[in-house]
């Protein structure tokens, strides 16, 4: 063992205590983001598996070979496939069976008359398929629908609607329909297909509910005969089917659902993860490197002395990478242990708390153990690096002198290269957000500021700490005022104890921010665009519930109560070559419940072939009033339109309008998205929503609100995220609050004697446990404040940039009490950092501390 590991080594067994909180930032860094890893892996592997055990009899799906997919749906729109290709199918050599798979959006009612999953998953309906093979649900108890009306449930939606069999209960189908479970399911061994409920009718049944017309199908599953492969099944299908109409492999169907129902949500799902270790991890760098620096500057003597006695400037250096490569192998290691953990821990949670993926081993890749270990090694060093060169380059000399704090940090240069980034990044985000609307620049922006204030931290510091700091001369007196001079003893230490937990207010701000601008944006949005006074909408999560029946704004249009009652339903269409979402409706009412702005033209003359459009949309497709447009259909048919109407806004509205007489040949399972209704002059509020709310009970009843409940409802998803968002931010507070705490408790170490003689002038244990407390208050008030006005700068940037980027208007918006909250997080973390060094300075021993050199 070299002189160097040797020196290490002694050196970490004497003061252990001095890297714990550093060993814990490691920790606990390296174990989100390998329990992360390891929970991706695992949801992965468990869709996998879920999907190839329920699909596993099936060789070959028939099903249209086009698709249109619009910017709002990334799985598209198919048209249906003909229910008489079956017995064609079946004649084909190495077809063994095959039958038609009917699928469409329908939502069971539970017994509480509330809708099973609410504003969450997907909700699906479709045939029952007799053959065990093809069907991917299996009956695991009572029978399979035998006549008009009797449905299966799977039996994660019969518990969560408190249903069982014999029950009758209410199907959106959209249209409402009365149904009696008469047998409960599994998919692929589990309750249900993750959170997806699925209620399986009688073929007649889901032709008549589902599909646009009787002999029609989603898709035709086939079953291969003895010997034969899923790719000879395939080959041997494609000759006999009609043009438009493709045959797959079982094998990727099901490759297909598990990127459709588990892919995108788990990438988007552990990316979500992944961004908040990142910002554990780099809380973390700070830490460390706060740490180390302290360290060293505290051993200046000792390495000088080294250096002395004939030790070279990279024996020094090594030694100090040595004690950080020890702590950062060993800290990684037990954050991998820890992070498997969490894993476990998730995966037992998440069913809990409403979110049942489906159960299986926990998948540990050699990739998701060693990502962890190289990062949290890789941020240790890195962090420790410039400590360790600077312990190098500590001169012979040094050891006959005394050990003196650092007190660099605001010098001019180091004053000039902040100002230099602050107008970097101020210039960069400006041009990304106003003038020239980039999410890359303003991105930019937004990690030049971020480097900005760790750079002008030390120079603000003394600043601020002074600021900050003078009410406690007042308050607290002498211990007040000595608080206020230990922090600002070394600006660059303050400045970097403060940055760890300047970065997780900051990122707390910047959500905080973006969150309430969001909410601002609804609101706006709904005020701006909805001229009606009540309102009846569906979920707004993926594809969540089955939409309102077509029906109910007729329906509701003929109570005496009612001005005017419009649905808005759902389209797709190419245009140009690129799927467009369309906008359904009656142009009529649809015009006095929607605020569009000016309109050039008549939408009430849109008629079969007529087609009214966003003035920004008909810019990008050079159409005006008068011109032609073609439209292209899942069905496969094409039509001319006539741009009959241009319009200004689109929040609700939708950039493409046309009739429901125009959609109705080409349609699929028809339901409105929303519902606007305006009551007639002098009706009370009330009384025209319990007009409204009586018949739409006839149709499912589905929730009506007014305007405002509207705004908000559409709006509840935010404040949802927010609270994960804070959760995960728990763990970034938490590790800056181990940086406050470690640098608290190695400054005593160094002031060992300071304190032994206050102590011996009369200072008491509790005054000297206050001015610790204090001081740690205020660098965490320091880091709050810092944290504070970077994460509003950054809000109002990623607010900005969305602006641009979409075609709809944000509001900015900065929410005073939930920022102050955060304020008062933030001091009050500061003062739970001081609790434990404070304690242990006043048990110092006067007479040894005093002695200390």
């Amino acid at each position: 063992m070299s002189a160097s590991a040797r020196i290490s080594l002694s050196s970490l067994r004497g003061h252990k205590r001095r890297f714990a909180g550093t060993f814990l930032a490691v920790m606990l860094g390296v174990a989100f983001l390998a329990g992360t890893l390891v929970m991706g892996d695992t949801l992965r592997g468990s869709f996998d598996t879920m999907f190839g055990n329920a699909t596993s009899g099936t060789d070959a799906v028939v099903r249209s070979a086009d698709t249109i997919t619009t910017p709002d749906d990334s799985q598209g729109t198919r048209q249906p496939v003909k229910t008489s290709l079956v017995e064609k199918i079946e004649q084909t050599d190495g077809a063994a069976a095959a039958a038609p798979a009917i699928q469409g959006a329908g939502q069971l009612l539970g017994k509480d008359k509330e809708p099973i999953g609410g504003e969450g998953p997907p909700t699906l309906a479709g045939n029952w398929i007799d053959d065990k093979d093809l069907n991917a649900y299996q009956l695991a108890e009572g029978r399979a629908p035998a006549k008009s009306g009797e449905v299966v449930v799977n039996r994660g939606a019969a518990e969560s609607g408190d249903l069982k069999i014999g029950d009758t209960t209410t199907l959106r189908t959209p249209d409402p329909v009365k149904v009696t479970i008469v047998g409960l399911a599994t998919f692929g061994g589990e309750d249900g297909m993750a959170q997806t409920t699925f209620t399986g009718m009688t073929q007649a049944d889901a032709e008549k509910y589902l599909m646009p017309k009787p002999g029609e199908a989603a898709t035709i599953q086939v079953r291969a005969g003895p010997g034969v492969s899923e790719q000879e099944l395939v080959d041997a299908l494609s000759p006999v089917l009609p043009k438009g109409v493709e045959a797959i492999t079982g094998e990727a169907s099901a490759a297909e659902n598990t990127d459709n129902i588990s892919g995108q949500f788990l990438t988007l799902f552990t990316s979500f993860l992944l961004v908040f270790s990142g910002v554990a991890l780099l809380v973390a760098t700070f830490s460390i490197h706060n740490t180390f620096a302290i360290v060293v500057a505290q051993r200046t003597r000792e390495n000088a002395l080294l250096r002395a006695l004939g030790a070279s400037r990279r024996q020094v250096t090594a030694s100090t990478l040595v004690e950080a490569s020890v702590v950062a192998v060993v800290a990684s290691a037990a954050g991998l242990a820890g992070g498997i953990g969490i894993a476990a821990g998730l995966q037992a949670l998440f069913p809990v708390i409403g979110f049942p993926f489906p159960e299986g081993d926990l998948v540990i890749s050699g990739l998701s153990m060693l990502l962890p270990l190289a990062v949290g090694i890789a941020v240790c060093l890195g962090s420790a690096l410039l400590p360790a060169v600077r312990a190098g380059r500590t001169a012979p000399l040094a050891a006959l002198r005394e050990t003196a704090v650092d007190h660099s940090g605001a010098s001019r240069g180091r004053a000039v290269s902040g100002v230099v980034l602050v107008l970097a990044a101020v210039g960069l985000s400006l041009t990304g957000v106003l003038v020239s609307p980039s999410v890359w620049l303003a991105g930019a922006g937004a990690v030049l500021a971020l480097a900005a204030f760790v750079v002008l931290g030390p120079v603000a510091s003394s600043r601020a700490v002074r600021i900050l700091g003078g009410p406690l001369d007042r308050l607290r007196g002498v211990t007040g005022g000595l608080a206020r001079r230990n922090a600002l003893r070394s600006p660059k230490r303050t400045a970097a104890t403060a940055s760890a937990l300047m970065i997780g207010v900051a990122v707390v701000s910047l959500f905080t921010v973006f969150g309430a601008s969001l909410k601002a944006t609804m609101d706006q949005t709904v005020n701006r665009s909805f001229a009606g006074d009540l309102a009846i909408s569906t979920p707004g999560f993926g594809a969540g519930g089955s939409g309102l029946s077509p029906k109910l704004a007729p329906a509701l249009a003929e109570q005496p109560e009612v001005e005017t009652a419009v649905g808005l339903g759902k389209g797709a269409a190419e245009v140009d070559g690129e799927g467009r979402a369309l906008t359904v409706t009656d142009p009529g009412p649809f015009a006095k419940s929607f605020d569009l702005g000016k309109v050039e033209g008549s939408l009430g003359d849109l008629g079969t072939n007529g087609i009214a459009i966003t003035r920004s949309e008909a810019e990008k497709q050079d159409l005006k009033v008068g011109s032609e447009a073609e439209l292209a259909f899942a069905d496969g048919k094409k039509a001319t339109f006539t741009v009959r109407a241009l319009f200004g806004q689109s929040e609700l509205a939708g950039d493409y309008v046309i009739t429901r007489e125009a959609w109705a040949p080409h349609r699929m399972q028809d339901a409105d998205s929303l519902v606007s209704v305006t009551v007639k002059d002098g009706v009370s509020a009330a009384d025209g929503k319990a007009a409204v709310s009586k018949t739409a009970q006839e149709y499912g009843n589905p929730d009506v609100q007014t305007r405002g409940e509207y705004a908000q409802s559409a709006a509840g998803g935010i404040d949802m995220m927010l609270t994960l968002v804070y959760a995960l931010l728990a763990l970034a507070v938490l590790i800056a609050l181990l940086g406050i705490a470690n640098t608290l408790t190695l400054a005593i170490h160094e002031r060992t004697r300071e304190l032994g003689l206050l102590r011996a002038v009369g200072q008491t244990r509790a005054q000297l446990r206050a001015m610790v407390r204090w001081e740690s208050v205020l660098v965490a008030a320091f880091g709050t404040a810092g944290g504070l006005v970077l994460g509003g700068f950054l809000g109002w940037v990623l607010v900005k940039a969305s602006d641009g980027a979409t075609s709809s208007a944000f509001a900015f918006a900065v929410p005073p009490v939930q920022l102050a909250v955060v304020v008062l997080v933030g001091l009050a973390a500061g003062a739970l950092a001081g609790l434990r060094p404070a304690r242990r300075a006043a048990r110092l021993d006067v007479l040894r501390a005093i002695a200390t050199e």
